[in-house]
């Protein structure tokens, strides 16, 4: 057994390559071999968002604050509100993060496959995120 209490882990910056606009990452539990489970709180302050990218074993998401935004490759932009739960199939591109003028947190949980839980691709533009 391992308990890990929140915040013991340090808090992140959202690397400009993957991230649009201002995103704090706080890591909550990583699995230890041979698990290979993590996840992680993130914040998006208003109107940033992720880079489109895809998981090798799919994403769920669970929104806890705010009031965010979520697409898939070819699909229309969605509304997500706290206690909405995203699951994204393995592979498939997409992108998420905060509406235009509201904050937005959510729980991202992934497994990584080959020490890899994602792989991310070009940035959305503006014009993508406006719909």
């Amino acid at each position: 057994m391992k308990i890990t209490r929140a915040g013991s882990a340090p808090s992140t910056k959202g690397p400009e390559d993957w991230f649009t606009g201002i995103v704090r990452i706080d890591p909550v539990f990583a699995a230890e071999e041979p698990g290979r489970v993590s996840g992680s709180a993130v914040t998006f302050e208003p109107g940033a968002r992720t880079a489109w990218h895809t998981h090798p074993a799919g994403q769920t998401l669970i929104v806890t604050a705010g009031l965010g935004r979520v697409q898939r490759e070819g699909g229309p932009i969605e509304e997500i509100r706290p206690g909405d739960v995203v699951w994204f199939p393995a592979g498939e591109k997409h992108w998420h993060g905060a509406a235009p003028d509201v904050a937005m947190i959510h729980l991202a949980i992934q497994e990584s496959i080959d020490g890899s839980p994602v792989t991310w691709m070009e940035k959305v533009t503006d014009e993508q995120y406006r719909g």
